[in-house]
């Protein structure tokens, strides 16, 4: 069974609620009516009828909610929470009426806020810092979070290397040049989610174009100090660094440049030192080597909000959808 066929099955057994507040895009309707058809998530489509009916073109929704914010019944209690939320701020009522009735991202957060929805999937039509800043506002982050951090779950066809080709690379989407106290933090909470999600153990590699000191300069420094940092904060979590890309992978080459790591050769869980090089190598490997990405998926964010690449195509929401799901039952328990 292919990965995401594994996640979908895990969504089904306890299907959630997620909103798609992207009622403008021909690829809302076709992963809609893709997640319906399949069963594993309840759908909710922010719009009005008439922009649903005339965007929807031939895809089949039946069964997905469709919520008018102007009509909704509800509208009024997400506009007085919001301005109780915002208060500090100088959230105004006129304001927050505004917001609440033009703005369907931030209305998606708010049902989730509201228990109205589990969680919700944006970004298709949106930039990442649309799609987050309403969450950021209205949800905050998770207790005990130190950085909010995103990541892509990618399955490469026919790859020996990570879990049989399933990676998390972070951060991809997020933090620009994050600091080496930063990068420690995203590589604890990748960890998490990489295990959460998969059921194995993470085994993570601080990359960087130098392998255990055999460069120097401060880019280097900056990743063997998050190392240090993220090794004295979790004793007991497989990760080692700095490791290029070839070492934290390829056994033959780990044991070669790494002799007595445990994880080099052997990861599943990619950190990369600034968002230049994770993005350009999320790409890659999803170009080149037709992978399935996944992303990006945010960590430490306190309900289940989910960005995506505005060059996705309808089976990525899909599979964005299913692991969301996935993220709402592990946020139940």
């Amino acid at each position: 069974m292919a990965f995401i066929d594994t996640i979908k099955a895990r969504a089904a057994a306890s299907k959630k609620t997620i909103v798609l507040p992207e009622s403008e895009d021909i690829r809302t309707y076709k992963a809609a009516e893709q997640v319906l058809k399949e069963g594993f998530a309840n759908i909710v489509i922010i719009g009005s009828e008439e922009e649903v009916a005339a965007n929807k073109q031939d895809c089949d929704i039946t069964g997905a909610v469709i919520v008018d914010p102007k009509t909704c019944p509800k509208t009024e209690a997400y506009i007085d929470k919001l301005v109780e939320l915002r208060a500090k701020k100088g959230m105004t009522k006129e304001k927050a009426t505004e917001i609440m009735t033009t703005s369907y991202t931030y209305y998606g957060v708010m049902m989730v806020k509201m228990g109205d929805a589990d969680g919700m999937v944006s970004g298709a039509c949106h930039s990442t810092a649309d799609t987050l800043r309403p969450s950021l506002q209205i949800l905050k982050t998770a207790p005990g979070t130190k950085l909010v951090s995103s990541f892509f779950l990618m399955n490469v066809p026919n790859c020996e290397y990570g879990n049989n080709g399933t990676f998390v690379f972070s951060d991809c989407g997020l933090n620009q040049n994050p600091t080496a106290e930063e990068l420690a933090a995203i590589a604890k909470s990748s960890a998490d989610s990489y295990r959460a999600l998969t059921g194995d153990e993470p085994k993570v590699a601080m990359l960087s174009y130098s392998t255990m000191g055999s460069a120097k300069h401060a880019d280097v420094t900056k990743v063997e100090e998050a190392t240090r940092i993220a090794k004295e904060e979790n004793p007991d979590l497989a990760l080692d660094g700095t490791l290029q890309l070839d070492a934290a992978i390829v056994p033959s080459v780990g044991e070669f440049k790494a002799p007595g790591s445990k994880v080099a050769g052997h990861a599943n869980t990619l950190i990369f030192p600034n968002l230049d090089a994770g993005n350009i190598g999320y790409k890659l490997v999803q170009r080149l080597a037709k992978a399935e990405a996944y992303g990006p998926m945010t960590q430490g964010i306190a309900a289940p909000v989910n960005d995506l690449s505005r060059g996705c195509s309808a089976e990525d929401i899909v599979g964005v959808v299913a692991i969301t799901a996935v993220q709402c039952q592990i946020a139940d328990k």
